[in-house]
C-alpha cells in the first residue's frame, strides 16, 4: 500500500473521529474537563477493530483523550479464550487500558443467535462504558458493512429509517442501556479493502473468526455470495449504497421534523388528541405514531399493525373501550384521546391479597401490587388508635364493592366513582382496595369510605396509594 494511501486513510479517520468527538465532548453541557474525556472502542481482535485500535491510539494520544478497549467474550467459539488473550496482549503492548466481559448468549430465544449475541454484546459494552466513565464508544463498522445493512433492510421491506443504514454518531439507549452514551463509527466511509491494505502496511496483527464465513448467517450470505456478484456487475456499488443511505437519512430527518411538529400540535399531556389525529392522511398519521413509539423507547410497529391500529381508533364508536396490544405497550382510546400505557398482565382478584396490620409507619410497600400505601394525618379520616387494632386486607377489585366518600354524598358503586373521577377503564384493574372484612375502607383512585371516619379528638389518618412509578394514583380523601 503506498504511503500516501495510508496517510489518506488516517486523515479521513481523523476528520471523522474529530467531528464525532466534537459532538460528544464539546457540545456537552457542561463540557467535560480535558482530563475526564474518555472514549472506548469495541475490540473483538478482528481486522476491522484492530485497525480502529491502531488509529484511535494515535488520535487519543495527540488529543490527550483517555482510551479504553473493551472485549466481549461470547463463549460461542472454541477459540474465544485465545481471542481474549490476543486482545489483552495487544492492548498491553500499546499501553491501552483494557477490560473484558464474558456473556451468555441464549441460543434458544426467538430472536436467533445473531440477534441474541448482538443484544448481549451491546448491553455488556454499555455496562463497561458506565463502569469506566466513558461517554463515547467507537465501533469498527465500515463502508461494506453499511452496504450490507442497506441491502438487508431492503430485503426486509424496511422504510426510510431502515434504509438510512447506520449513522456516523448516535445514541442507542435500547442497546447500550444509557441515553447519554454516544456510539460513533469513524470508519463508515472506509472500505474493507482499504482497511486490509492499511493493516498490511502497518503490520497490524488480528484474529480471524471462522463464523464470518458461515453462509447460514444472513450477513455472511450477502458478503460471500451476493456482494461479489454486485461488485463484478456494478463496480463501486458500496459507495453508491452509502450515498443512497445518506439520502434516506436526509429524508428521515425531514420526517422526524414533521412528526415533531405534529406531535406538538396533537399532544394533550401524554396522550394524542384523536380529532387532530383523524384529520391527518394515513401516511402522516403513521409517521406521527412511529415518532411516538421511538420517543417512548418502544419497538417499531409494522405497517400492517399501524393500519389495524388506525382502523380501530378511528372506526369504533365514541364510547368504545379500545385496546390494541403491542409487545412493549398497550394503546387505548379514552375520551377523545389516544393513550399509550406499559404492557401489564391483569391481576388475579381471587388470588392476590395481603393481610396486614398497621404499626404507625408512614408508608408500607407492597411489591406484589406494584406500589406503596401511605398513612397520612388528615382533617377527615379514621382514628389512628383504632386503625392499629384492625386486621387490614389489600386486594384487587371484584364486583359488588360500594363506597360513600362523604356524609352528604350517596353510596355508589366503585364503577360509578371511577367514571366520575375520569379514571380510565384499563387503570381500574390495577388500583387496589383496602378493606376490613367485607367493609371497604379505601379505594385507590377514589379515596376513603366515610363510614369509618372518626368524630373524636384523636389523630385522624387518611390512606393514599402510590404506584412504583412515583405517580400517585389515589389522591382523593373527601
Amino acid at each position: 500500500m503506498p504511503i500516501e494511501d495510508a496517510r489518506a486513510t488516517a486523515a479521513r479517520f481523523e476528520r471523522a473521529l474529530g467531528a464525532i468527538a466534537a459532538r460528544v465532548f464539546d457540545s456537552a453541557a457542561p463540557a467535560p474537563a480535558p482530563e475526564r474525556r474518555a472514549l472506548a472502542i469495541a475490540y473483538s481482535g478482528g481486522l476491522d477493530s484492530s485497525v480502529l485500535l491502531h488509529l484511535a491510539k494515535a488520535y487519543a494520544t495527540v488529543n490527550d483523550i483517555a482510551l479504553h478497549a473493551f472485549h466481549i467474550h461470547h463463549g460461542l467459539s472454541g477459540q474465544a479464550d485465545a481471542w481474549l488473550a490476543h486482545c489483552a496482549a495487544r492492548t498491553a503492548a500499546l499501553g491501552i487500558a483494557f477490560d473484558a466481559r464474558r456473556i451468555h448468549v441464549d441460543q434458544a430465544g426467538g430472536e436467533g443467535i445473531e440477534g441474541a449475541a448482538r443484544r448481549e454484546r451491546y448491553a455488556a459494552l454499555g455496562a463497561l462504558c458506565r463502569e469506566h466513565g466513558v461517554t463515547l464508544l467507537l465501533t469498527a463498522h465500515h463502508e461494506d458493512d453499511q452496504a450490507e445493512t442497506v441491502l438487508l433492510q431492503l430485503l426486509r421491506g424496511a422504510g426510510v429509517a431502515g434504509l438510512s443504514g447506520m449513522d456516523a454518531c448516535n445514541t442507542a439507549p435500547a442497546l447500550l442501556g444509557d441515553p447519554a452514551l454516544m456510539m460513533g463509527r469513524p470508519l463508515l466511509t472506509a472500505s474493507r479493502a482499504a482497511l486490509e491494505l492499511f493493516a498490511g502496511a502497518h503490520g497490524i496483527d488480528h484474529v480471524d473468526d471462522p463464523s464470518n464465513d458461515d453462509p447460514r448467517y444472513a450477513r455472511n450470505a450477502l458478503r460471500h455470495r451476493v456482494m461479489p456478484v454486485l461488485a463484478e456487475g456494478f463496480p463501486g456499488f458500496a459507495q453508491r449504497f452509502a450515498r443512497s443511505a445518506r439520502h434516506a437519512a436526509s429524508a428521515q430527518q425531514l420526517l422526524v421534523e414533521l412528526a415533531e411538529q405534529d406531535f406538538a400540535a396533537c399532544t394533550e399531556g401524554d396522550a394524542l388528541d384523536i380529532d387532530r389525529f383523524r384529520c391527518m392522511s394515513p401516511a402522516r398519521s403513521d409517521n406521527l405514531l412511529r415518532y411516538w413509539f421511538a420517543r417512548r423507547g418502544m419497538r417499531m410497529p409494522s405497517t400492517a399493525w399501524l393500519e389495524e391500529l388506525r382502523s380501530q381508533l378511528l372506526g369504533a364508536k365514541a364510547d368504545a373501550q379500545i385496546l390494541v396490544g403491542h409487545p412493549d405497550c398497550e394503546i387505548h382510546r379514552h375520551r377523545n384521546r389516544i393513550v399509550m400505557t406499559p404492557r401489564r398482565a391483569l391481576p388475579d382478584p381471587e388470588q392476590d391479597q395481603a393481610v396486614f396490620c398497621w404499626n404507625g409507619a408512614a408508608s408500607m410497600a407492597f411489591p406484589a401490587f406494584g406500589g406503596s400505601l401511605h398513612f397520612e394525618p388528615a382533617e377527615q379520616g379514621v382514628d389512628a388508635d383504632w386503625l392499629r387494632t384492625q386486621s387490614l386486607a389489600l386486594h384487587w377489585r371484584t364486583g359488588g364493592w360500594r363506597l360513600k366518600p362523604a356524609a352528604n354524598r350517596p353510596t355508589r358503586s366503585l364503577k360509578y366513582h371511577y367514571q366520575a373521577a375520569d379514571v380510565p377503564a384499563w387503570e381500574r384493574n390495577h388500583l387496589p382496595l383496602v378493606s376490613i372484612g367485607r367493609q371497604l375502607l379505601y379505594a385507590a383512585g377514589i379515596g376513603m369510605d366515610c363510614h369509618h371516619f372518626s368524630q373524636g379528638d384523636g389523630v385522624r389518618i387518611s390512606l393514599r396509594w402510590e404506584a412504583d412509578t412515583g405517580i400517585a394514583t389515589a389522591l382523593a380523601t373527601a
